[in-house]
């Protein structure tokens, strides 16, 4: 073998990255090949301010209407934005695919093993539930569209099947599709902000006449039948918080993204920053075009655009939210099954070994994503018969998710001066930013499990409590039984040694 031979057999040395998942324990399994742009336009892709402000746009008209639209959305994206940014401190120190769960089990002082637990369950829950959230939304608002061009009316059924058919190709090109699905993250970011102007833009334009100023910023409607006001514009935040999850999908995609302790807390933190303006601009445009109010709580952004635009225009602005929401959904498959891969990759789910299983050939988590896909279709079931069911599973995401982002924060406040800050930290900011996220998660996750519409029937119960305790309850009940005996938390790959052998094995098929 000639020098030239020998020296090209040898392998590069690891990257400061892949040093680092080998320091917390992994090899690096997933292809790292994702820029910190793409790294952010995940999360940002999955806010989708063109599918969580659209497909959730009636729970604000029904609950405080056009005055907690406009305001709620900016007060309720400030507190987001604590959460991103505490959460964002904590991922520069543990840039790692499974996030908030590892985040909770190296950050506890004791029990470590249980935080863990805990939060790994009510991130997948979340994760499961936003993603039926975002899928069974849009194909809420496509249903309207192919109801005026080709017949196919609005029902339940109807509504459902769609839903079935775009959560089945989401999870079809996530396994197949994996560098189309990196190109169309790319291209949604500026599709999500040329979307927004154009749809602003025609709104603006094309409506014969506008509300006004004081019906935008000012105007107070209950329409839930509870009898109190303030309880009304209370869930009408629903829409705001709902629209704002899915950003630790930067978290969880770290390990297939370069620089990812810089990289990754950027991605929370400018997702949410830009959503919140792009939003409230979004929102403010819809508002101003409502042409008959009771028409648009009824059915939505898709009636406001037919009534302001005229039918061919207003189809075309349903297409372009449609395109936006497709995105939206496909980019939470992603993250969905990263989150199964890595909690299954430390043993926290039934059939564990099947769920990590990785794809040699794309090196991606393919039965994962078809659990992610699966648990967001059971979860939506309901949707057939309930008509709150939307609301309900927008609930789950947002309880779901929001605990497991703050669990993490408030045990870096208990570790206090002993946190080891990685290079992206909020210095002696640190602090009262984690306080305020800490307390906004608590207010929320009570108030969005309460009953958002009177009277209380089968068509309008909202199951979101039921369905987080049967989920919850049922790990609970495992840890008790079993888990607490064998779960440690997250688990080591390996020595070193071991850790370069699984790489080389990946490298060598690739």
């Amino acid at each position: 073998m000639s020098t030239d031979e020998r020296q090209a057999s040898v392998p590069p040395p690891p990257s400061d990255d892949e040093k680092r998942l080998h320091e917390l324990g992994y090899a690096q399994e997933l292809r790292r090949s994702m820029s910190g742009f793409s790294n952010f336009a995940v999360s940002f892709t999955i806010i989708s301010v063109l599918s969580g402000c659209l497909t959730s746009y009636t729970i604000g008209l029904n609950g405080g209407g056009p005055v907690v639209i406009t305001w709620g959305w900016l007060f309720v994206g400030v507190m987001t934005l604590t959460v991103a940014l505490a959460m964002a401190e904590v991922c520069s120190s543990y840039p790692t695919a499974g996030g908030l769960y590892y985040w909770a089990a190296k950050l506890a002082r004791r029990n470590g093993a249980a935080w863990s637990w805990f939060t790994g369950w009510f991130n997948f829950v979340g994760q499961v539930a936003v993603t039926a959230a975002i899928v069974y939304g849009s194909a809420a608002f496509l249903n309207p569209l192919l109801d005026a061009q080709f017949g196919y009316s609005v029902t339940l059924g109807h509504t459902f099947l769609l839903f079935t058919v775009i959560l089945a190709v989401h999870a079809l090109l996530n396994q197949f599709g994996v560098k189309l699905v990196a190109v169309l993250g790319d291209i949604s970011v500026w599709w999500h902000v040329v979307g927004v102007a154009v749809v602003v833009g025609v709104l603006v334009v094309k409506p014969a006449e506008h509300q006004s100023p004081g019906f935008v910023f000012g105007e107070f409607v209950n329409g839930t039948g509870w009898q109190y006001g303030w309880y009304a514009a209370l869930i009408g935040l629903l829409l705001s918080q709902y629209t704002m999850t899915g950003y630790d999908a930067s978290a969880h995609m770290t390990e297939e993204t370069r620089d990812a302790a810089r990289s990754g807390p950027r991605g929370i933190v400018n997702s949410v920053l830009v959503s919140v303006i792009a939003g409230w601009v979004l929102l403010v445009g819809v508002t101003f075009a409502i042409q008959d109010y009771g028409a648009a709580a009824k059915d939505g952004p898709a009636q406001i655009f037919l009534s302001a635009a005229g039918e061919t225009t207003g189809k075309l602005l349903i297409l372009v939210s449609f395109v936006a929401q497709f995105f939206c959904g496909m980019a939470s498959v992603t993250a969905n099954s990263r989150m199964i891969y890595a909690f299954s990759r430390d043993g926290a789910l039934p059939f564990s070994r099947f769920w990590h299983s990785i794809n040699k050939r794309t090196r991606t988590p393919t039965n994962a994503i078809w659990l992610a896909a699966g648990g967001a279709w059971l979860l939506a079931l309901p949707a057939i018969w309930n008509k709150t069911a939307y609301l309900a599973v927008t609930s789950v995401a947002v309880v779901g998710l929001y605990i497991a982002y703050v669990i993490p924060t408030f045990l870096r406040l208990r570790q206090g001066d002993a946190f080891r800050r990685g290079p992206w930290h909020l210095g002696r900011w640190s602090r009262p930013v984690g306080i305020v996220a800490v307390a906004w998660v608590a207010f929320i996750s009570v108030l969005f499990m309460l009953p958002p519409a009177s009277p209380i029937t089968r068509d309008t119960f909202n199951y979101s409590p039921v369905a987080v305790l049967v989920v919850l309850g049922g790990a609970g009940l495992w840890w008790l039984l079993s888990a607490r005996r064998w779960f440690t938390g997250p688990k080591v790959q390996g020595s070193a040694a071991e850790l370069a052998a699984i790489e080389n094995e990946l490298k060598s098929i690739n």
